[in-house]
């Protein structure tokens, strides 16, 4: 099976940079003013480059390098060491960390919905390097690379943290994030205007669909059944909780919008990701409709009731949904209850800290906020020169 694995890793990486180039682009770029586009546009691609770099020269290491409880050390810098012959599992080395690394770039990716229309973009590139390294590689490492929350001698609980493909790793980490950058960055001058191309946003999360299934099968790092049903449970997760979040709109404002929906199908795919190698598809079906109501009213607690202006809803919908799927993982049965809560507890708080601690140094060097009158120009022509839409 060594082949078949190989060649389906090869797709689920090529999937997995899909969702973030141009999935999460387009959807995050169709929620913002028309003003504002290409600035999101250029946030994920210039992230997305970056992370690539940082990943090879210490990211991998650190997550992936060696089985330190706190960290995987820096011996595999730039792979040193890796050849193309060198396997992990059935799979060659080089070709897991290809596959790793299109996660270390959607996950800080994932923070730019918190703070778009009046970042500073040296603060979004300083930030998001120091961020995947020092936060989100560890955490990494302390899952997946056999460390701290992985169980066994000398980990924090005697049972591993089942989080099959990173609703800590990923989704709480971004969440958490997003909800600090958020609060010291501080809101929007101007919150009133609707997304300028909600088309955009559907054929955005339409990719991200797709691409999920390279993010959750691909985590099985196999062609087998396993892998298939990581990628069928996603699909149904997705599919409920979009039908659950449009009635849930639909019966409390009267409506039920096309960017509703869509931010539904992200919710229940944040969800089932962590989930994805565990349950079934009815336990799928009901993590989706939690799902689509739960975060949903987790989007109202945060935008109205507690004021904060996380720009695109990043931890209600990835924050949340993460966190309710590794719940939903000890409800059913699939893991500890100990080791789920207490991941996302420890979790949390290291995000909580490095993120706080990691903002105030980069902005310190680098402004993280942009003038009123850039801010009311919009970020496309004042800091990149370019204007997505024209007049004439």
């Amino acid at each position: 099976m060594v082949g078949a694995d190989t060649a389906w890793i090869i797709v689920a990486t090529a999937l997995v940079l899909f969702m973030t180039l141009p999935g999460l682009a387009l959807f995050y770029g169709g929620l913002v003013r028309s003003r504002n586009v290409l600035s999101v546009f250029m946030h994920c691609y210039a992230i997305a480059c970056l992370m690539s770099v940082l990943w090879l020269a210490f990211g991998y290491s650190i997550a992936f390098g060696g089985d330190g409880l706190w960290w995987g050390g820096l011996d595999k810098m730039f792979l040193a060491g890796v050849t193309a012959d060198d396997l992990a599992g059935t799979i060659p080395e080089v070709l897991f960390f290809a596959f790793q690394m299109t996660f270390a770039v959607i996950t800080p990716a994932l923070i730019v919905g918190a703070y778009v229309e009046r970042v500073g973009f040296g603060f979004v590139l300083a930030f998001s390097g120091l961020w995947m390294l020092i936060c989100y590689a560890p955490v990494a490492h302390w899952i997946w690379g056999g460390g701290l929350l992985a169980g066994g001698e000398g980990a924090l609980f005697p049972v591993a943290v089942n989080d099959f493909a990173g609703g800590l790793v990923v989704h709480e980490t971004a969440g958490l994030a997003a909800i600090i950058v958020s609060v010291i960055l501080g809101p929007r001058g101007d919150k009133t205007k609707p997304p300028h191309n909600p088309g955009y946003v559907m054929i955005g999360a339409s990719m991200l669909w797709v691409g999920w299934f390279g993010f959750n099968g691909g985590s099985q790092l196999a062609a087998d059944g396993g892998a298939a049903m990581a990628l069928t449970v996603t699909h149904i997760s997705a599919a409920t909780a979009s039908l659950t979040w449009a009635l849930w709109e639909r019966f409390r404002y009267g409506k039920a919008s096309l960017v509703g929906i869509v931010t539904g199908t992200i919710a229940g795919l944040a969800s089932i990701t962590p989930a994805s190698g565990s349950v079934g598809p009815v336990e799928a079906l009901i993590i989706g409709a939690i799902a689509g109501v739960l975060c949903q009213e987790a989007v109202n607690l945060i935008r109205n009731l507690l004021k904060i202006d996380d720009t695109l809803d990043v931890f209600a919908v990835h924050g949340v949904g993460g966190m309710f799927g590794i719940v939903m993982i000890a409800v059913f049965g699939h893991g500890a209850w100990l080791s789920q809560v207490g991941g996302i507890v420890v979790v949390g708080l290291w995000t909580l800290v490095t993120t706080t601690v990691i903002v105030f140094v980069v902005k310190a060097v680098f402004p993280i906020r942009v003038s009123k009158d850039v801010e009311q120009e919009g970020l496309d022509l004042a800091i990149h020169g370019e204007q997505a839409y024209t007049n004439g």
